[in-house]
Parts: C-alpha cells; sequence; structure tokens
C-alpha cells in the first residue's frame, strides 16, 4: 500500500475490515438464502408467507435506510417505549455486528432467489429416481440435490458477492473504519479527496477483479464432468 502522505495505512486497515465484514456479511446472507429458500419451496403456506414478505420488504427499501433503521433508528424506538414505561435504559449498538447483521441480512433476500432458482433447477426425476432407489430423504439432499444446487448457485452467488462487497461502503455511515470511512478521514486530513477516493475505487476494483477470477475458476471446478450441448 502506497505511503499517501502517511495515510496508506488507513486505506490497508480499512480494506481489512471491508473484507472481514463483507466475508462475515456474506456467510450471514447463505444462511438466510437458504433458509428463505426453503420457506418459498415449504408446503405450508405461513414459511411461504414469512419467506415472500422478506423478499419483497427488503429488496424495495435501500440499504441504506435499512442501515440507518437498525444502528440509529431501532435502539431510539426502544428507549423511547422503555421511557414510556417509567425505564431508562440505554442501548449501546456494536457497529461491527449491526454492519454484518444488515448487509447479510439485505442480501440474503437475493441469495434466497439465488438458491430457490438452483433448487428447482434440479431435475425431479433425478430426485424421483433416487427415492425409488431407496435412498432415504437425507441422503437425496446430500447426494443429489446440494450438489447441483451448488453447482446452480455459484454464477448467481458470485454476482450476490460482487454486490454485497461494494456495499460495505454504505456502513461508513455508522462511522465503522471499514474502507471509504478511512479515506473519508484521510481525505479530510489531507484535503486531497480525488487522491483518496480514487485510490479507494482502485481497491474495490481490485477486489471485483480477483473475486471474478476465482468465481470462474470454481465455476469450472463445480462443472468438472459435465457435458455440455
Amino acid at each position: 500500500m502506497l505511503d499517501l502522505k502517511g495515510y496508506g495505512w488507513m486505506l490497508r486497515d480499512g480494506l481489512e475490515m471491508t473484507l472481514t465484514v463483507g466475508f462475515s456479511a456474506l456467510g450471514v446472507a447463505v444462511v438466510m438464502g437458504l433458509l428463505g429458500a426453503w420457506g418459498k419451496l415449504s408446503s405450508s403456506p405461513v414459511a411461504r408467507g414469512l419467506a415472500g414478505t422478506y423478499t419483497t420488504v427488503i429488496r424495495g427499501v435501500p440499504e441504506l435506510i435499512l442501515i440507518l433503521i437498525v444502528y440509529y433508528g431501532t435502539p431510539t424506538l426502544i428507549q423511547s417505549i422503555a421511557s414510556s414505561f417509567g425505564h431508562e435504559i440505554i442501548i449501546d449498538v456494536n457497529r461491527f455486528i449491526a454492519g454484518i447483521g444488515t448487509i447479510g441480512f439485505i442480501y440474503g433476500a437475493f441469495a434466497t432467489e439465488v438458491f430457490r432458482g438452483a433448487v428447482l433447477a434440479v431435475p425431479k426425476g433425478q430426485l424421483e429416481a433416487a427415492q425409488a432407489y431407496g435412498m432415504s430423504r437425507p441422503q437425496i439432499v446430500r447426494r443429489i440435490l446440494l450438489p447441483q444446487v451448488l453447482r446452480f448457485a455459484l454464477p448467481g452467488l458470485g454476482n450476490v458477492w460482487m454486490v454485497l462487497i461494494k456495499a460495505t461502503a454504505l456502513i461508513s455511515v455508522i462511522q465503522l473504519p471499514e474502507l471509504v470511512r478511512n479515506a473519508q478521514i484521510a481525505a479530510g486530513s489531507t484535503r486531497q479527496p480525488f487522491t483518496f477516493f480514487f485510490a479507494t475505487a482502485l481497491i474495490f476494483l481490485a477486489i471485483t477483479t480477483v473475486s471474478m477470477i476465482i468465481q470462474h475458476r470454481l465455476e469450472a471446478w463445480s462443472n468438472r464432468g459435465i457435458q455440455r450441448g
């Protein structure tokens, strides 16, 4: 990392925080996506309703608004409710947890559609054949369903990651010292906003480029042995 007027270390630390938040949030998004896809494909109308409401609301509200609601709005609301009952409480939300949880929860809605489409793409005949062969439901899921769902979902999950890692810039509004927040501080201190924001853009571009290379290799690995017509 270049020195950048003595502030290069801030971009390095910000990059580490951005990647930590990004990978952690991706884990949350995958879990939420699997749960959401299960809900949407469930025979239970309650599960389908909850999953449908989740994806509709999340995809319809801007990410920035949701981050502000979680970090600033919710604690204030809880404190106001408690105060109305004569209780004075102070809620201090951890910025790191709030950032990971909110970003993961948001992109879990997009991962839901990715996993749902991947499950539907698995030929039903294979599942029926496995059942006729005498496989138990867990065996069918482990040996037939999950390997193919992974293969079908990889391109979509790659796109989710690309958007998610850029969305980490939004958590600068809650003053978490990620890449954009640190770039803002460095730019303000040196009065060189172009230098630091341009460097930040190049770093995000590098992350995206490396991610695309890794995604292509993972897709090639998952498609090994598959004949293409």
